[in-house]
């Protein structure tokens, strides 16, 4: 601490050329900030999906629909402790763009499987008891601006009504919030039975089904023998843990994490030429003074010290302020306009970017450190 104010002053000999390489680490780890954030958004629900749980869909895809009858028989699996159906209706609010998620489920099935969906009591009775009720997660309901007793109408292209047309009115009796942070809040969720019974075609058939097991230690074994319940039928299947069912979404416009992650490699990776660069000048045109230094009884390893500080303090200060701004970007909410309902930058993340800091100062500041250490008091003022 009682070099700071060597280091600072060197640090202002050439402010131009200081500014310059703190913002280009500024712009380097916002970036990397933002991109943490749009990596959460796209992957949303795997880092919170349950443990205890498992999705079994159609073995061929999922978009095939298997009878509702399983779920009884899933549920006399030993290992199962409950199981329940969701089946995917497609409605669109008003113009095509507003697309979210809307699934017709069993109210107090979907409670109990899913505890982090909070909701009031009243909201928890009113959507089992209301035929044409609806829940809905509080993302999509700030987005739409709705509140509890309004009427949705929904337009969905996959089930056309018996009566005709496509367009479905619901009443909002929910608007739930997340237990987690991570919690998926844009769903719309609605009585199957009112599905079942107003649409043209489909009855007795459901979407997927997500089972509770009794033992996680036990999810390959109770998925395995799930399937096999069903093998040979007309209707097989595939189970599989909810966080490889969820990530399989996400995958399927490709691999965001890898994408993200190379991204961030090539740009850290352009910004350790500049700050290595910018270390390796600044020793140069110091060689007297750090022989100087020498000379007046700084060890070689106090000056090895000082340079690599003066490099720790340069990219601190850059990094810090782009985890900073960072921060209040992803703060200031979703960028889409609804598209990306969780949307924020984890703890995890900043922690991550502060350890980057470290590592980049100590690569960018080591070889110039070094050879500031290992300078020769008599070279260097002859020169």
């Amino acid at each position: 601490m009682k070099f700071l104010g060597l280091i600072f002053g060197n640090l202002r000999r050439s402010k131009t050329r200081t500014i310059l390489t703190i913002l280009s680490i500024t712009v380097a780890f916002l970036l990397f900030g933002y991109l943490a954030a749009i990596r959460v958004a796209f992957t949303v629900g795997v880092e919170v999906a349950g443990e205890d749980r498992l999705i079994t869909r159609d073995k061929v895809s999922l978009i095939n629909l298997m009878p509702k009858s399983y779920e009884a028989d899933m549920e006399r699996i030993d290992g199962v402790d409950n199981a329940m159906h969701q089946t995917w209706f497609g409605g669109i609010y008003q113009e095509p763009r507003n697309f979210f998620p809307n699934m017709a489920v069993e109210p107090e099935e979907l409670l109990d499987m899913f505890p982090e969906i909070l909701l009031t009591e009243d909201e928890k009775q009113a959507f089992i008891e209301t035929r044409t009720g609806a829940i809905v997660g509080r993302t999509t309901a700030d987005r739409f601006g709705w509140s509890v007793g309004d009427r949705v109408p929904l337009n969905s292209p996959i089930w056309p009504l018996k009566s005709g047309g496509n367009t479905w009115d619901f009443e909002i009796v929910g608007i739930f919030d997340g237990a987690e942070k991570g919690t998926d809040t844009s769903p719309l969720y609605f009585q199957y039975a009112f599905l079942d019974e107003a649409r043209q075609y489909g009855q007795g058939l459901v979407g997927w089904y997500t089972i509770r097991v009794t033992d996680p230690a036990r999810a390959a074994d109770i998925a395995a023998a799930v399937d096999a319940e069903f093998a040979n039928s007309p209707n097989e299947t595939k189970t599989e843990p909810e966080g490889a069912f969820i990530q399989g979404f996400a995958n399927q416009i490709g691999n965001i994490g890898f994408i993200i992650m190379c991204i961030v490699a090539a740009v850290f990776f352009t910004i350790l030429l500049v700050a290595a660069n910018t270390m390796a000048y600044t020793v140069r045109e110091r060689t007297n003074e750090l022989a100087v230094l020498k000379a007046i009884g700084f060890t070689d390893s106090t000056v090895l010290g000082l340079v690599l500080g003066e490099a720790l303090v340069l990219t601190a200060i850059g990094g810090l302020l782009g985890l900073g701004l960072a921060w209040l970007l992803v703060a200031a909410g979703d960028p889409s306009g609804g598209q990306l309902p969780v949307f924020y930058l984890p703890v995890s993340d900043v922690l991550v970017g502060i350890a980057l800091i470290v590592v980049l100062a100590f690569i960018a500041g080591f070889l110039p450190a070094r050879s500031a250490q290992k300078l020769r008091v008599a070279d260097a003022l002859r020169r």
